[in-house]
């Protein structure tokens, strides 16, 4: 029986060249949900804050759903990160981007706990719920309109990192990918075993 778990975890699991399926989905996953809620969330700025806009408040809960399931899967990723080993950088890699590419990482972990958090602050200091699967979320802070407009500054800004960060990681990926022709990107690919 320990073989056969042994034979169909060797796959799920990481290893010290390669992410396995479990980080590989997460972090796809991950990406399009971000990327997706980033997207929405510069949509939604740019909509007028007049009257009652059935658009922009269906949009908000919306918005505020994933951002939750954002921070549900956040969690799962990191426990599972934290559980398994990490793949070793490219040996060739400069000393310098090994550093950078670990600090990328941390404040990717860093904006995936802090954006749906201060979301949710936001919504909790204009007393306004937030809901998950039709569960009305509890609030975190009392209604606060001064809050409220702080976190609504601190919310955007974290917004306007992730899409700084997202941006970088990606030129990255693809200038490992194409330049370097190193393995950097393959070992998060689906399907590419090294």
């Amino acid at each position: 029986m320990s073989d056969w778990l042994s034979r169909r975890m060797t796959g799920l699991t990481n290893t010290n060249r390669h992410y396995g399926a479990v980080a590989i989905l997460l972090h796809w996953f991950m990406a399009a949900l971000l990327i997706g809620l980033t997207v929405l969330g510069v949509y939604m700025s740019a909509l007028p804050d007049v009257g009652f806009d059935k658009e922009k408040i269906t949009l908000i809960v919306y918005h505020k759903e994933c951002g939750i399931l954002a921070l549900g899967l956040a969690m799962v990723r990191l426990a599972w990160r934290v559980g398994n080993v990490l793949p070793a950088l490219v040996r060739e890699l400069p000393d310098w981007q090994k550093v950078v590419a670990r600090f990328v990482h941390l404040c990717f972990y860093a904006l995936m706990f802090a954006l749906p958090v201060s979301g949710w602050l936001m919504s909790s200091a204009a007393s306004i719920p937030v809901y998950v699967f039709g569960i009305q979320l509890p609030d975190l802070i009392p209604h606060n309109e001064y809050r409220f407009q702080l976190l609504i500054e601190v919310h955007k800004w974290l917004g306007y990192a992730l899409i700084g960060f997202i941006l970088l990681h990606a030129g990255a990926a693809l200038q490992h990918h194409f330049i370097s022709r190193d393995n950097t990107l393959r070992k998060i690919l689906p399907g590419s075993h090294l």
